[in-house]
């Protein structure tokens, strides 16, 4: 079996928080950008995961970029929009930024 990669448990961790985060977002964005926000986590998550088991981590590395980039700016909205405050939105830079 393979160790456990570091950005993997980082994203895991983030999703354990952000979730909670997300119920929390008026039902008018919940459905909208809530959801968005956690399917790109999962689809970075998984992307990830199957780095870590690929001979060819290029290709899928940079698929999971590109949804990283997508979600620094989902969460940037979030802020913005007021969905999280800009304390929880300092906190959420560290990870997007894996």
């Amino acid at each position: 079996m393979l160790k456990e990669v570091d950005a993997v448990t980082k994203l895991y961790d983030f999703l354990l928080w952000m979730i909670p985060k997300i119920e929390k977002f008026p039902r008018s964005q919940k459905f909208i950008i809530g959801d968005r926000i956690e399917n790109m986590m999962l689809d970075i998550l998984e992307l990830l995961i199957e780095a870590a088991y690929s001979k060819n981590k290029h290709t899928v590395l940079k698929a999971a970029n590109l949804k990283l980039e997508q979600l620094r700016y989902l969460v940037r909205l979030s802020k913005d929009l007021k969905l999280i405050n800009l304390k929880e939105y300092e906190f959420c830079a560290w990870p997007v930024a894996l």
